[in-house]
């Protein structure tokens, strides 16, 4: 009985080993797997590369999932609409602003935290729909769409605020790039979010 183990010893360690190779090549098949669903979605988006890099970290949580590839979309777009609210926050703070300046600047953060609000809110309908068919789906779809329309709209009308050349300067390019950026997230969430729709 003795001898018997020693010589199984051997062949449970190489077996082992084998099993643990094996493993290895299929959890990164199933990585590249998700991100090349991740790609192909993103490839019908305004902004594909960026599309690509804001959701390739999460990956394995999309794996091949429209539903969750469109959730983490509007939840990566809502991160972003609330940096850029903290950030539009701080410079209501800043000392010798002109007073249209500071008008659009209370405008805009105003817009960005509608933008929040409705983002949210679609994150929320698309969580609680659970598994929504015909009629109901298409509801339910309907409100997410229109919410993010919505929050695409008000950060668009953000930058309205700061149209012309006398506010020119650092605080209207500061502005601009961050609503710029969340713009964009949000408007591949949309194309995300009406893909899965269709």
């Amino acid at each position: 009985m003795a001898r018997a183990t020693i010589y199984l010893l051997p062949l449970l360690i190489l077996t082992l080993l084998y099993l643990s190779g094996t493993a290895e090549p299929a959890s990164s098949t199933a990585a590249a797997s998700s991100l090349n669903f991740i790609k192909a979605s993103c490839s019908a988006t305004r902004y594909p590369a960026l599309c690509v890099k804001s959701l390739s970290n999460y990956a394995s949580a999309i794996q091949k999932s429209p539903r969750q590839l469109a959730q983490t979309a509007l939840n990566v777009s809502l991160t972003r609409a609330e940096s850029t609210r903290k950030f539009v926050t701080k410079l209501t703070k800043f000392k010798g602003l002109k007073s249209r300046e500071y008008a659009a600047i209370r405008d805009c953060l105003e817009e960005i935290g509608d933008s929040v609000d409705r983002l949210s809110k679609s994150i929320g309908e698309l969580k609680h729909m659970g598994k929504a068919h015909g009629p109901d789906f298409l509801w339910h779809m309907s409100n997410v769409e229109t919410w993010v329309s919505a929050a695409l709209t008000d950060e668009s009308t953000c930058m309205d605020g700061f149209a012309g050349r006398a506010l020119d300067g650092r605080i209207k390019t500061s502005i601009r790039a961050w609503v710029t950026h969340v713009a964009q997230v949000t408007s591949n969430a949309l194309a995300l979010v009406n893909q899965l729709a269709a």
